[in-house]
């Protein structure tokens, strides 16, 4: 349940950040090759190209990161024993 639960959290995360960069690398895009801006087109370019692929590239990115570093994090004990317990 651990590992979905942080594969979910991953995507949500990844996806937001993937976003975040498609918008960035879009705006880079359009100032690099000068795109026209005639009716909106660089606009359109960047929120309807870039964004999508920079959410989708980062929520798959980031629900296998998170997926696996759970599923290797068997080893962590989810609470600690007591001081006098561990003597024993």
């Amino acid at each position: 349940m651990k590992v979905a639960l942080l594969a979910v959290l991953g995507l949500f995360l990844g996806t937001l950040a993937g976003a975040a960069l498609g918008v960035g690398f879009g705006l880079a895009w359009v100032e690099f090759f000068k795109t026209t801006n005639f009716e909106g087109y660089s606009g359109m370019l960047v929120f309807f190209t870039f964004m999508p692929l920079g959410a989708a590239i980062g929520g798959v990115g980031g629900a296998l990161l998170f997926g696996f570093l759970a599923v290797r994090d068997q080893t962590i004990p989810m609470e600690r024993e007591p001081a006098g317990l561990a003597d024993r």
